[in-house]
Order: structure tokens, then C-alpha cells, then sequence
């Protein structure tokens, strides 16, 4: 929850004016969100903010934890359906009013903050009751409030209980979870200069329509007006829950300047530790992330697994790949004891695989890599870049699938890297170790005996030794790759296997540092 409520703490701020908005009872369409993001390209960025000496500024974690969504008062909840709404309130650390409005036969609502929609500890009687007398003075002050954000609950696991599936919560952040699955990483509507000189920029959704779905409808479409100093946009979201979750998106971005680097469709997670760097933390459990590796599928039908790192220095990756098939951040590793943490539950944890619907161009995908000693704190970022950026001045369109899952798409029964090990031999070189599923499927044979052939690189140091066996206890296949770095500081691995003279699995990346 820490590293949820964080994330939001990092949207741009400045004072503004609210939304324009269609008003109460008019038509409403996918277009109009788009031709609203074209007109405020052409504005200075405002964005509304709570006043200075608003008492909800002053609201501290705990503060805020004391604040519940009131039983019985999610939207539609009444009036039945599949789907029900549920608020966040707004103050601590959100402190950026979110517009909410809800579409009806094409018809526009709006949703004006209510005390009514939530609990108060009685701490906190003083807040409500100032709240409530701001709503109802000729000022209408706190009905400008607006949310932090809403959640949408939905009979994902079970016919007779509506449980949280998707949320929105801080900037342009939102997740989402597959059947029988816990929340982990988070994706955001866009990335601006994640990477690269200044300062990085966090878009924010400053305004939501979500349409109501037929009673017994399988899915759910919100509608999200994005906003940041350099860039507008419009978003549809069509929502179906299930094992997987799926999200199409389609977002219409216009750039108020030519940026030069933006990230598509971006993900952010947590890797503290697993078999790999073990040794660096005193930690009962095995391993701590939540998601363990990069899977990229390029256009040549090739699939990279990059296992993830907690290195000791800010790092960054990028991966050639136009017209990408897709990539994601996956979380492989769903078994208990592998983890061994019955709170967390990180073996529950979702991967998402982001599929392009269309040819995206020339770009690559990158991934940012930056140290942290918790667990609270999101060190993982992975994106697509275009190669020429955006430029100011054009409407750029881009649509693509989000599956949030078990495992992605583009991963086959057979030939998955499905775990990596690492650690010192004989005190100096570097030692490997990787399995791939699916190994009863392949000749059990050492990398020299022609069976299988293990292709080794690196781009500095020496490969000192490959050799491969089928591990009858799994069923998986192993490969060893023994590396001595001669002094070197970064060495960049590359392994891919040979069956019968296929190249067959997945191509496995690593980047190495002391």
C-alpha cells in the first residue's frame, strides 16, 4: 500500500482551473475526449490544486488510512449489474482534484465530491463536519474537490462476491489483477523523460468518464483526459476481468512540444532480491519482487528474457525492436516456497504483457534499473521508445493490448527461461546457471556432443566453459555458463541454444557487474 500511495506523490503540481466538461445530460463521446486533448494542447498547463490551507493537506499516512469508502455506497451498486465503483478520497498526498463522471445511454453525470461516499474515524469528525459545511455554502468549495482516484470491483474469482480488480490512483498511474491474483506492478498511462537529461514529468489523468455497463455486461469502458506540461492526451480503456485481465487501450497523444523521448505503454515494478544476489540481503525469505524478468518478442519472432537486477548503480537497458510483437514485465516464479512469504504473497503477484495492435515504427524498449534496499519502493521501469520521438503539433495514435496475467502470450510450454541462478567458482570466475522448461523435449546432451548446442557470448571478459543437462527432478532443462571477467567492470551475456540445428527457446540476456 506504501509504495502505491508513493507513486502518486510524484505528479507535477501548479495552481489552475478544473476541467472543461461536458455538462450534466449532454451527449458524450470517444471523440469529444479526443477534440478536448487536441483544444488544451494549445493551453498552458493548469492543473486544478487544493488550496494552500485546505486541512486536507495536512492529512498524514495514518490520517488518511482512517478515511473508508462507506458500505453500501458504491455506484450501481443499488440498481444492480457487474460492476460497481468505489472513491478515493482526496488530501495527503493528493492533492490534484480528479474529475469523475459517469456516462449513462451516452448521456453525462457528473460526480461531485460527497462526505456521503465515506467512513471518518472519529478522530477525524472535524474534517467531515468542515467538509460538509464547505458543500453546503453558497461557495461550493469542496464540491470542487473532486477524488483521488476510484477503484472498480466486479465477481472476478467468485459468482456472489464483487472483489477490487482495477484501480486508479495518483497521476496517470492504474493496475489491475487476473483471476485468483494479488496487485504487484503498475502501469501508467505515459512516460515522459524517464531517461535522459532534466527532470522526469508524470502525466497526469486529470479527468474520467466510465461508461455503465449493460447489467450483465463482461466489460467496462472508462474514458481518461491526460494532461502534463509537454503533452495531452485521450484514452479509452476497454476492460474485460478474467483470467486475464484484459485492457484495451487506445490513447491519441498531443505534444504541446517535440519530445524527444516518451515511453509507450509503461510498466513499473519491484525487484529486491532472488537467486541471483541473494547473498546481498539478510532476509528469511528466498525472494522478494514482483515481477522477475523483461520478456520482449521481436518482429522476427525471436523472444528475450532479461532477468531483473538490483544493481548498485542506476542502469539502463535498451532493446532494438521495431515493430515490436510485444514485450512485459513478468512474474514467473508462482510457487510459495520459492518466495516463502505467506503475507506478501508475492507467488500471487500479476505479470503484464503489452501487445501493440498496430505496427508502432522503429523504436527499442527500455528498461530502467535503479537500486533500493526495500521492498516499498518500485526500482523498475520498462517502456517503448519511438525512435524520433513526438513531435509537437500532431495527433499520434497508438493501441495496444494489455493482458495482466500469469504469463504472457508469447511464452511457449516449452523453452521458457524459467529461473536463473547465480554465484562465484573457484573464487574468481562467474557462474551461471539457467533452466528452461520443457527440457524432457531435448536430448540430454553436453553443449560438445552435438545434441544441443549452447551459444555463449559476452561483450567483455572471457566464456570459460558451457555445458547443459536435463534436470530429471523438474523436468527442465539446465545450462551452465561459467564467465571470467578479467578485471572488468560491466560484461553484457547472451545465450541461445541449438536443437538438431534450430535455434529453440528463449534467448537469454543478462547484464553482469561486481
Amino acid at each position: 500500500f506504501f509504495a502505491w500511495l508513493f507513486v502518486g506523490a510524484m505528479a507535477p503540481g501548479s495552481t489552475g482551473r478544473a476541467a472543461d466538461s461536458v455538462s450534466d445530460g449532454g451527449d458524450f463521446t470517444s471523440q469529444w475526449v479526443i477534440e478536448q486533448a487536441q483544444a488544451r494542447a494549445a493551453m498552458p498547463f493548469a492543473p486544478p490544486e487544493l488550496p494552500s490551507d485546505s486541512p486536507l493537506r495536512s492529512l498524514d499516512y495514518d490520517d488518511y488510512r482512517r478515511i473508508f469508502f462507506a458500505g453500501g455506497k458504491a455506484i450501481w451498486e443499488q440498481t444492480g449489474g457487474s460492476f460497481r465503483l468505489q472513491l478515493f478520497h482526496p488530501g495527503f498526498i493528493y492533492n490534484q482534484p480528479v474529475n469523475l463522471h459517469l456516462v449513462d445511454s451516452g448521456k453525462v453525470s457528473s460526480l461531485p465530491f460527497s462526505t456521503g461516499y465515506f467512513d471518518y474515524h472519529p478522530d477525524l469528525d472535524d474534517l467531515a463536519e468542515s467538509l460538509s459545511g464547505n458543500l453546503s455554502s453558497t461557495s461550493g468549495g469542496a464540491a470542487q474537490l473532486g477524488y483521488a482516484g476510484f477503484r472498480v470491483h466486479h465477481p472476478i474469482n467468485n459468482q456472489s462476491v464483487y472483489d477490487e480488480f482495477l484501480v486508479f490512483l495518483g497521476a496517470s498511474y492504474f493496475r489491475a489483477v487476473g483471476q485468483n491474483q494479488f496487485y504487484g506492478l503498475s502501469a501508467r498511462g505515459l512516460g515522459v523523460n524517464t531517461v535522459g537529461p532534466g527532470d522526469e514529468e508524470f502525466p497526469r489523468f486529470s479527468d474520467f468518464w466510465i461508461e455503465r455497463p449493460e447489467r450483465d455486461a463482461e466489460a467496462i469502458v472508462i474514458h481518461g483526459l491526460l494532461d502534463s506540461e509537454s503533452i495531452t492526451g485521450a484514452f479509452r480503456f476497454h476492460v474485460t476481468p478474467g483470467a486475464p485481465t484484459i485492457i484495451d487501450v487506445d490513447a491519441t497523444l498531443f505534444p504541446r512540444v517535440d519530445l524527444p523521448r516518451v515511453g509507450i505503454a509503461p510498466l513499473t515494478s519491484m525487484f529486491l532480491f532472488d537467486a541471483t544476489n541473494r547473498d546481498a540481503f539478510d532476509d528469511y525469505r528466498n525472494a522478494v519482487h514482483d515481477s522477475d524478468g523483461l520478456q520482449v518478442k521481436l518482429g522476427n519472432g525471436e523472444t528475450l528474457w532479461r532477468p531483473l537486477a538490483n544493481p548498485a548503480n542506476v542502469q539502463i537497458s535498451a532493446f532494438q525492436a521495431p515493430g515490436p510483437e510485444g514485450f512485459g514485465l513478468l512474474q514467473r516464479h508462482q510457487n510459495f516456497v520459492y518466495f516463502n512469504d505467506d503475507e506478501a504473497r508475492y507467488d500471487k503477484r500479476t505479470s503484464l504483457w503489452i501487445e501493440p495492435l498496430e505496427d508502432w515504427g522503429n523504436g527499442h524498449i527500455e528498461l530502467l534499473e535503479i537500486p533500493t534496499g526495500v521492498e516499498t519502493s518500485d526500482n523498475i521501469v520498462a517502456y517503448w521508445q519511438p525512435a524520433e520521438g513526438l513531435a509537437a503539433g500532431e495527433a499520434h495514435r497508438f493501441r495496444y493490448r494489455m493482458h495482466w496475467g500469469i504469463e504472457s502470450p508469447a511464452s511457449a510450454e516449452t523453452g521458457r527461461v524459467v529461473n536463473t541462478a547465480a554465484g562465484l567458482e573457484n573464487g574468481r570466475e562467474q557462474l551461471f546457471v539457467i533452466d528452461y522448461s520443457g527440457g524432457e523435449h531435448i536430448a540430454d546432451s553436453q553443449s560438445d556432443s552435438g545434441g544441443v548446442l549452447v551459444h555463449a557470448t559476452t561483450s567483455a571478459g572471457v566464456i570459460t566453459g558451457t555445458s547443459s543437462t536435463l534436470v530429471e527432478a523438474t523436468g527442465d532443462y539446465r545450462v551452465y555458463v561459467k564467465l571470467d571477467p578479467a578485471g572488468a567492470e560491466l560484461a553484457e551475456l547472451h545465450v541461445t541454444l541449438e536443437v538438431d540445428g534450430r535455434r529453440w527457446g528463449e534467448t537469454w540476456l543478462y547484464r553482469w557487474t561486481p
